[in-house]
């Protein structure tokens, strides 16, 4: 049993708190910026509250953080109130944010320079993963803290691996967006195609998804797709705040991503046609209208 920090109580924190109380065996203290969401997740795992994010993080083993984006991650970690003032020499803190791999290496550094460990650690397989325990997650960071904190990460996890030096696990979050991008894009195009040519779109997808063009998103989300129904993943807006880290990131590599520009410019329209908060299966929307 570790003593254990979550900061972020959304979607996906909520449930990934709760496996570490009930998978994991953990002693778990949570922070949320909504005090009635921490006191919600307190009441149903019979864990405690912290005011702040240094509050929570004092005395800690593990803090592990899952909030929205750099400057939210920024707002919880460094400061008067945050986690870093609060960390104690030796542990180790655990981002499940999708960050840039900027601020990944900038809060590695910090966490350095006051002696604990950072690990920069996205995470993919959606609320329906969090809620399972089933979560990929992808690490950067120092082999010595990663090897630690492996076995607390495990109580939410099916795939945990370390890739590389701090940022790496942000870069990696980066290759499965832009994977799913044009899965995602390439699925909506053949179910409408399906369509406007008259066939029955379940049997041409039960047949095809033995083959080549199998994919995970293919064998979840083409029933939700085909009914008109997105309100079963990872929202449209979080997909684009994604896509443009991917972006950003292409421009300072030198990376070419034209399929990734378009199928951002493609989400886009699907926000102006009211699906901020559709699932990302949505681009099939834009083909139908």
């Amino acid at each position: 049993m570790a003593k254990v920090a979550f900061l972020g109580l959304g979607v996906m924190g909520f449930p990934m708190a709760g496996h570490l109380v009930v998978k994991g065996g953990h002693d778990v203290t949570v922070y949320n910026r909504s005090a009635a969401k921490a006191q919600a997740w307190a009441d149903k795992f019979k864990g405690k509250t912290a005011a702040t994010p240094k509050a929570a993080a004092q005395g800690q083993d593990f803090v592990m953080c899952c909030v929205g984006n750099d400057n939210d991650l920024r707002a919880v970690t460094i400061g008067a109130d945050g986690a870093f003032a609060g960390m104690t020499k030796g542990a180790v803190f655990v981002d499940h944010t999708t960050a840039s791999a900027e601020v990944a290496r900038e809060l590695n550094e910090a966490a350095k320079k006051a002696g604990f460990g950072f690990i920069d650690a996205p995470v993919s397989g959606g609320q329906a993963g969090a809620e399972n325990g089933v979560l990929t997650v992808m690490c950067g960071g120092d082999e010595a803290a990663y090897r630690r904190a492996e076995p607390v990460i495990a109580a939410y996890a099916r795939m945990c691996k370390l890739l590389g030096p701090a940022g790496a696990g942000q870069l990696t979050k980066m290759v499965n967006q832009i994977c799913i991008a044009g899965l995602v894009q390439g699925l909506s195009e053949g179910i409408h195609f399906a369509k406007k040519a008259g066939l029955d779109v379940e049997a041409v997808i039960e047949t095809i998804s033995k083959g080549a063009a199998q994919s995970w998103q293919m064998e979840n989300r083409y029933k939700t797709m085909n009914a008109n129904k997105f309100d079963f993943g990872f929202a449209v807006d979080w997909m684009r705040k994604d896509l443009s880290i991917c972006l950003a990131e292409a421009r300072n590599n030198g990376a070419n991503l034209p399929v990734v520009a378009l199928v951002d410019q493609f989400y886009s329209e699907v926000q102006k046609m009211g699906g901020k908060r559709w699932d990302t299966s949505s681009l099939v929307a834009r083909l139908d209208r």
